[in-house]
């Protein structure tokens, strides 16, 4: 089984995304699944010129020379994608959604329906059967993630996609600084890593343990607390180092 994993996070390995990631990647891994990942601070991808040439002119190719010539037959084979990225202002970051845009090569230029709504088919040997998002937020409340969770589920209709379920992850800073404590957190990275597992041995992951990565970590009232405390105290460190 081939996996194609995208991490949009800026802070790549060392943010905050990644915490979640990697013990998710690293399940599917030990379930026998093919990894591939990358970040997209390190790909240069255009922008899409919407021009259609992938179309009609170069069916299939885009004309641009950037790394979306490498992605794209990657994204093609791969069983499973896995979107990760923090969410920027009630959404996926603006480096993912260009990569995502550039992904218009896959599909055909043709309408079909299905369930009696329009679709592009995608084009022939062009697999991509299911797609996961991995996300994490600042805010501790979880509808912090249902514009990116309405967009995603979208895109796995037009792609011909199973949507296959989301590991979320809210107030993650507390996540960080709960386990630089030295608090019992193992529950939530134990159960990311056998989120991959599932998924790749049983062809879905458990709403149960989807929930325990997102569990409670501290009520609301403690971590406004915790949040405001650690900014105020980098505000005032920065303070002394322009006086």
């Amino acid at each position: 089984m081939d996996v194609v994993a995208i991490n949009s996070s800026p802070r790549m390995e060392k943010g905050n995304t990644a915490m979640v990631l990697e013990p998710y990647l690293e399940g599917m891994k030990e379930a026998g699944a093919k990894i591939e990942l990358f970040y997209t601070k390190k790909l240069k991808i255009n922008p899409c010129h919407g021009e259609f040439n992938c179309w009609i002119k170069k069916q299939g190719k885009c004309f641009q020379k950037d790394d979306m010539q490498m992605l794209l037959p990657k994204l093609a084979k791969a069983d499973i994608l896995v979107l990760a990225t923090p969410v920027y202002v009630d959404g996926i970051t603006g480096p993912m959604k260009n990569l995502l845009d550039r992904i218009t090569p896959l599909a055909q230029p043709f309408l079909e329906l299905r369930d009696g709504h329009c679709f592009h088919p995608k084009r022939e040997g062009v697999k991509c059967d299911k797609l996961v998002l991995v996300s994490s937020c600042g805010f501790w409340e979880m509808d912090n993630f249902n514009p990116m969770l309405v967009q995603l589920k979208a895109m796995s209709r037009n792609m011909g996609s199973q949507f296959a379920g989301a590991l979320l992850r809210p107030h993650i800073p507390a996540l960080k600084g709960m386990a630089e404590m030295g608090m019992p957190l193992d529950d939530i990275l134990t159960s990311a890593k056998e989120a991959g597992r599932q998924l790749v041995e049983d062809g879905r992951m458990s709403p149960e343990t989807l929930t325990i990565v997102s569990r409670e970590l501290l009520p609301l009232e403690t971590y406004l607390q915790f949040v405001n405390y650690s900014f105020q105290k980098t505000l005032n460190e920065q303070d002394k180092e322009m006086r």
